[in-house]
């Protein structure tokens, strides 16, 4: 009987020799290890083995189909290559360097963000966070926002079913979750947790129900900012956007503060650049950010006196800004993964 498996797997290996595709290799393995197959015809004799014998037989068989099942599959990878060189036309040519060593790298928003923070790091900020789903009170009432303003609207905001209560400093009734629409909730969560002198910077992602196109998306990105102490006045806030404004856009930056409007500031301000090395935009003047003196009333919501602290705020957009810096015309392009567009732009880590 170890002859007749010995035969079987020195015909398998025989056989295998002259094969050269997969239909010719399925043929040898269907007339071995097939329903009709050698291999199988004598393993359907072990009926007529004495049951003595039996187990050293079937262990016998099982070495043999397992030295036949790796011939095959040895056979099997060797006529697969063979293909695949056939395909490529040519042998493998082994002088070739190697391709690439790419190891990866940081999202062009995550460089550009990086490149935001450590510049207001400079000066004395520190970077807050706080959560992304928040409650209206957070995200609206405290910053001022009345419940008729447009930003309230569920065609404008991303709500959650009302169903949490917020023991906040006004004791709040039961509110509706939101998708936080700015990080400026970030600066009221801050103002509650940490008394002034407070110097924050709040970068993150932020939600709105905009139709996508090349100049907004549902989710993108801000760097919000808030300086509250003694004594602040809006030459506070020109001189730190000013110094902002420059160490990212060169010391060529002209700057001007238009005035507009923000609930949670008074003044508010539009801020517009000029600069010489921005591509197509240079030499004209560009929104970049809007900002403004904190509002009493804001400050009063949090309980601090009016009287005795004052502050700025600002806010600016991530992709924005990496759009004037690398001449984007389109923000989908950071979200559509596309490999080219994101090695382009990156650095590896």
């Amino acid at each position: 009987m170890e002859k007749n498996l010995q035969a079987i797997v020195e015909e398998a290996a025989k056989n295998l020799d002259s094969v050269a595709n997969r239909a010719d290799w399925d043929n040898v393995k269907a007339t071995i290890l097939g329903p009709n197959g050698s291999l199988t015809q004598i393993a359907k004799g072990i009926g007529g083995i004495p049951k003595e014998d039996r187990p050293a037989f079937g262990q016998a068989l099982n070495r043999t189909k397992k030295e036949i099942e790796e011939i095959f599959k040895s056979s099997l990878t060797s006529i697969e290559q063979k293909a695949d060189l056939e395909a490529l036309g040519t042998e493998v040519d082994p002088t070739l360097p190697p391709p690439a060593n790419f190891t990866g790298g940081t999202h062009p928003l995550t460089n550009t963000r990086r490149k935001m923070v450590s510049i207001f790091r400079k000066i004395g900020f520190t970077v807050a966070e706080a959560t992304e789903a928040e409650t209206e009170w957070f995200c609206f009432d405290a910053l001022n926002t009345p419940e008729d303003h447009p930003a309230r609207d569920e065609q404008d905001t991303l709500f959650f079913t009302p169903e949490a209560k917020w023991n906040n400093i006004k004791q709040k009734k039961e509110e509706a979750y939101v998708l936080r629409t700015h990080t400026s909730s970030v600066q009221i969560r801050s103002l509650l947790r940490e008394k002034p002198p407070l110097r924050i910077i709040a970068p993150g992602r932020c939600f709105r129900r905009d139709t996508v196109d090349a100049t907004h998306s549902a989710n993108f990105h801000q760097t919000e900012g808030l300086y509250v102490d003694r004594k602040v006045t809006i030459k506070d806030l020109k001189g730190v956007l000013d110094f902002f404004l420059k160490e990212l856009f060169g010391d060529q930056v002209e700057t001007r503060l238009r005035p507009s409007f923000f609930p949670f500031t008074e003044p508010s301000f539009e801020v517009d650049l000029r600069a010489p090395n921005i591509g197509k935009l240079s030499d004209q003047w560009i929104e970049i950010m809007g900002c403004g003196m904190v509002d009493p009333k804001v400050l009063g919501l949090v309980e601090l006196d009016p009287e005795e602290w004052t502050g700025f705020a600002f806010g600016i957009g991530i992709e924005r800004v990496a759009m004037i810096l690398h001449g984007i015309d389109d923000i989908r392009h950071f979200y559509n993964n596309d490999f080219r567009f994101l090695t382009q732009l990156n650095q590896p880590t």
